[in-house]
């Protein structure tokens, strides 16, 4: 993982590198990360990185102190059930906007994603489920009709991206996590914008609840 001098401030940039493997879980709770050693993997001095973990350290991702240096903190468990509590709340809401926005092209598009998802269940392509999971809900968060809404929901998408992807490999929840989709869209479908809610909401929970159960696994 070398950093590009392409674009952009070489601070920014060795941040999101160090954000995103936080976030990936490539760097787990507990982890030290010292400036010399993110310096050299990295490819970069030491000033950036220095500027980046100060960063890091102020959205709680890592942890200064002057004896250890940083300490990768990452998501912690009470993080984790507030943003699903959170997500629960926020993707309802999403959904049932995107009920009464979308057009029939944009219903048509979601569908798609649905009945595509549905044919790889049948090859049991875990890969392109994976994918096609995250495309239904960004789809759904463009078409809620709000850009704040669009960005807060990614981003916390993108916080627990490592806890996802352990949640849709437990047994079965690809399969349920499919058919919870399809619920959802045919709620869209008929622009019933209070079942779309309901529906995402409950989604969201039992995704929860498949999370919680494989950590604790």
């Amino acid at each position: 993982m070398v950093i590009s001098r392409e674009s952009g401030s070489l601070e920014s940039r060795v941040y999101e590198a160090l954000e995103d493997a936080i976030l990936a879980g490539e760097f787990k709770a507990g982890t030290p990360l010292t400036e010399l050693g993110v310096s050299e993997k990295l490819g970069v001095s030491r000033t950036p990185v220095r500027a980046a973990l100060h960063r890091l350290d102020e959205e709680g991702l890592v942890e200064l102190s002057p004896n250890r240096g940083a300490v990768v903190v990452g998501v912690t468990g009470d993080d984790l059930v507030d943003i699903y509590r959170i997500r629960m709340r926020l993707e309802g809401l999403a959904s049932a906007m995107a009920a009464e926005k979308m057009t029939e092209e944009d219903k048509k598009a979601l569908r798609d994603k649905v009945e595509l998802s549905e044919f790889y269940i049948q090859r049991r392509d875990t890969e392109n489920i994976k994918e096609l999971d995250t495309a239904f809900h960004s789809e759904i968060y463009k078409k809620s009709g709000s850009r704040m809404l669009c960005k807060i929901l990614s981003d916390l998408h993108r916080s627990i991206r490592a806890y996802r992807k352990l949640s849709l490999s437990a047994e079965g929840r690809l399969e349920v996590s499919v058919r919870e989709h399809r619920e959802i869209l045919e709620a869209i479908l008929r622009s019933d914008a209070a079942e779309a809610e309901r529906l995402t909401a409950l989604h969201i929970e039992n995704a929860m609840k498949s999370t919680l159960g494989a950590i604790d696994n």
